[in-house]
Protein backbone atom coordinates (compact mmCIF):
# COMPACT_ATOMS: atom_id res chain seq x y z
CA UNK A 1 0.00 0.00 0.00
CA UNK A 2 2.76 2.41 -0.91
CA UNK A 3 1.62 5.85 -1.87
CA UNK A 4 3.21 9.26 -2.15
CA UNK A 5 2.73 11.02 1.15
CA UNK A 6 0.45 13.93 0.46
CA UNK A 7 0.95 13.27 -3.27
CA UNK A 8 -2.41 14.45 -4.38
CA UNK A 9 -4.41 12.64 -1.73
CA UNK A 10 -7.44 14.44 -0.45
CA UNK A 11 -7.93 14.91 3.27
CA UNK A 12 -10.68 12.28 3.21
CA UNK A 13 -8.41 9.76 1.52
CA UNK A 14 -5.60 10.43 3.99
CA UNK A 15 -8.05 9.95 6.88
CA UNK A 16 -9.28 6.69 5.31
CA UNK A 17 -5.75 5.32 5.06
CA UNK A 18 -5.05 6.34 8.65
CA UNK A 19 -8.19 4.43 9.74
CA UNK A 20 -6.99 1.34 7.85
CA UNK A 21 -3.68 1.43 9.72
CA UNK A 22 -5.47 1.86 13.07
CA UNK A 23 -7.78 -1.08 12.25
CA UNK A 24 -4.66 -3.14 11.60
CA UNK A 25 -3.32 -2.17 15.04
CA UNK A 26 -6.55 -3.42 16.65
CA UNK A 27 -6.15 -6.72 14.79
CA UNK A 28 -2.52 -6.99 15.92
CA UNK A 29 -3.67 -6.57 19.52
CA UNK A 30 -6.17 -9.41 18.99
CA UNK A 31 -3.29 -11.65 17.89
CA UNK A 32 -4.33 -12.07 14.27
CA UNK A 33 -1.80 -13.04 11.60
CA UNK A 34 -0.41 -10.78 8.89
CA UNK A 35 -2.05 -12.68 6.03
CA UNK A 36 -5.46 -12.54 7.66
CA UNK A 37 -5.14 -8.80 8.40
CA UNK A 38 -3.97 -8.09 4.84
CA UNK A 39 -6.85 -10.03 3.32
CA UNK A 40 -9.47 -8.37 5.48
CA UNK A 41 -8.15 -4.83 4.97
CA UNK A 42 -7.34 -5.46 1.29
CA UNK A 43 -3.71 -4.34 1.52
CA UNK A 44 -0.42 -6.10 0.83
CA UNK A 45 1.05 -8.49 3.36
CA UNK A 46 4.30 -6.50 3.17
CA UNK A 47 2.51 -3.34 4.37
CA UNK A 48 0.95 -5.25 7.25
CA UNK A 49 4.35 -6.63 8.23
CA UNK A 50 5.84 -3.12 8.15
CA UNK A 51 2.97 -1.76 10.30
CA UNK A 52 3.34 -4.64 12.76
CA UNK A 53 7.07 -3.98 13.14
CA UNK A 54 6.39 -0.26 13.73
CA UNK A 55 3.66 -1.14 16.22
CA UNK A 56 5.96 -3.47 18.18
CA UNK A 57 8.72 -0.85 18.28
CA UNK A 58 6.74 2.32 19.05
CA UNK A 59 3.17 1.30 19.76
CA UNK A 60 0.17 2.95 18.17
CA UNK A 61 2.05 6.18 17.45
CA UNK A 62 4.59 4.25 15.35
CA UNK A 63 1.89 3.28 12.86
CA UNK A 64 0.48 6.79 12.45
CA UNK A 65 1.31 8.73 9.29
CA UNK A 66 4.50 10.75 9.54
CA UNK A 67 3.30 13.27 6.94
CA UNK A 68 4.99 14.05 3.65
CA UNK A 69 8.35 12.38 3.10
CA UNK A 70 9.78 15.58 1.67
CA UNK A 71 8.71 19.10 1.00
CA UNK A 72 7.59 19.98 -2.52
CA UNK A 73 10.15 21.59 -4.81
CA UNK A 74 7.87 24.58 -5.39
CA UNK A 75 6.03 26.03 -2.41
CA UNK A 76 2.45 27.25 -2.81
CA UNK A 77 3.72 30.83 -3.19
CA UNK A 78 6.16 29.81 -5.93
CA UNK A 79 3.50 27.74 -7.66
CA UNK A 80 1.25 30.82 -7.72
CA UNK A 81 4.07 32.70 -9.50
CA UNK A 82 4.43 29.77 -11.92
CA UNK A 83 0.69 29.92 -12.67
CA UNK A 84 1.04 33.63 -13.49
CA UNK A 85 3.92 32.85 -15.82
CA UNK A 86 1.95 30.06 -17.51
CA UNK A 87 -1.01 32.42 -17.94
CA UNK A 88 1.21 34.80 -19.94
CA UNK A 89 1.59 32.05 -22.53
CA UNK A 90 4.53 30.39 -24.24
CA UNK A 91 4.99 33.22 -26.76
CA UNK A 92 5.78 35.66 -23.93
CA UNK A 93 8.60 33.34 -22.92
CA UNK A 94 10.15 33.01 -26.37
CA UNK A 95 8.44 30.02 -27.97
CA UNK A 96 6.82 30.39 -31.37
CA UNK A 97 3.50 28.64 -30.71
CA UNK A 98 0.87 28.48 -27.95
CA UNK A 99 1.63 25.00 -26.56
CA UNK A 100 2.84 24.39 -23.04
CA UNK A 101 4.74 21.12 -23.03
CA UNK A 102 6.29 19.57 -19.95
CA UNK A 103 9.76 20.25 -21.29
CA UNK A 104 8.91 23.92 -21.82
CA UNK A 105 7.50 24.16 -18.30
CA UNK A 106 10.69 22.51 -17.03
CA UNK A 107 12.75 25.14 -18.86
CA UNK A 108 10.56 27.91 -17.43
CA UNK A 109 10.97 26.58 -13.88
CA UNK A 110 14.73 26.40 -14.39
CA UNK A 111 14.94 29.95 -15.73
CA UNK A 112 12.53 31.53 -13.26
CA UNK A 113 13.23 29.65 -10.01
CA UNK A 114 16.67 28.05 -10.64
CA UNK A 115 15.28 24.64 -9.71
CA UNK A 116 15.50 21.37 -11.58
CA UNK A 117 12.56 18.96 -11.74
CA UNK A 118 11.86 15.81 -13.71
CA UNK A 119 9.12 15.79 -16.32
CA UNK A 120 7.09 13.28 -14.30
CA UNK A 121 7.56 15.43 -11.18
CA UNK A 122 6.25 18.46 -13.05
CA UNK A 123 3.29 16.46 -14.34
CA UNK A 124 2.40 15.24 -10.84
CA UNK A 125 2.77 18.74 -9.39
CA UNK A 126 0.49 20.21 -12.05
CA UNK A 127 -2.13 17.49 -11.49
CA UNK A 128 -2.01 18.07 -7.73
CA UNK A 129 -2.85 21.72 -8.32
CA UNK A 130 -5.74 20.97 -10.68
CA UNK A 131 -4.03 21.39 -14.03
CA UNK A 132 -4.59 18.83 -16.76
CA UNK A 133 -2.73 18.06 -19.97
CA UNK A 134 -3.93 19.63 -23.18
CA UNK A 135 -5.16 17.49 -26.04
CA UNK A 136 -5.76 18.93 -29.51
CA UNK A 137 -9.44 19.32 -30.39
CA UNK A 138 -8.91 17.54 -33.71
CA UNK A 139 -6.22 15.48 -35.33
CA UNK A 140 -3.73 17.34 -37.54
CA UNK A 141 -4.41 17.11 -41.30
CA UNK A 142 -0.78 16.15 -41.97
CA UNK A 143 -1.18 12.90 -40.05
Amino acid sequence: MRYPQGGGLTAERQAFRERVRMEAVEMFADGRGSTEVAKELRVSVRSVQRWRRAWLEAGRSGVRSQGPASRPKLSDALFAVLEEELAKGPVAHGWSDQRWTLSRIKTLIGRRFHKSMTLSGISQMLRRHGWSHQVPARRAVER
